[in-house]
């Protein structure tokens, strides 16, 4: 019978260790709420700036009127059939106050011998986010869709 105590108070331990260090290895990291625009939405000094990052694959912020913006972009491609789409964005204290962002993106590519558009395009997507400040930096996590 005492064994049966020492081993459930083992477990009780292990989970209580588990569910500790999740805590501690996601400290401070949140869900950064956003609404993707639609082209008649982005406002013109966004389109003002956005060509010239087009041609790279990159993601940043901007900020107009107290808002904060996200842009990713995946630079040229040689046809069409190329998307990116924003999947979340993670917020992360890094120290005193301040944060980064990491984007996760879905990026799509044509399948082989897809009928595409022949012409240059440069895929990208705007979203407004939740925020209030700008981040410290912004890291751009890639996922490919099947």
């Amino acid at each position: 019978m005492k064994k049966h105590y020492i081993i459930i108070g083992i477990l009780i331990l292990i989970i209580l260790g588990i569910v500790i260090s999740q805590k501690i290895l996601n400290k401070g990291d949140a869900e950064v709420k956003f609404r993707v625009l639609e082209a008649r939405e982005i406002p013109d000094k966004i389109k003002e700036i956005l060509p010239k990052y087009l041609s790279e694959e990159k993601a940043l912020t901007c900020r107009l009127n107290d808002e904060i913006y996200v842009v990713v972009t995946r630079g040229e491609k040689k046809t069409g059939g190329y998307s990116v789409e924003v999947d979340n964005i993670i917020k992360e204290e890094v120290e005193d106050g301040e944060f980064k962002i990491t984007v996760v993106a879905k990026y799509s590519d044509p399948a082989p011998g897809e009928i595409v558009t022949q012409g240059f395009d440069y895929p990208f997507v705007i979203v407004k986010t939740d925020l209030d400040t700008m981040p410290k930096s912004i890291d751009l996590e890639v996922k490919y869709e099947d």
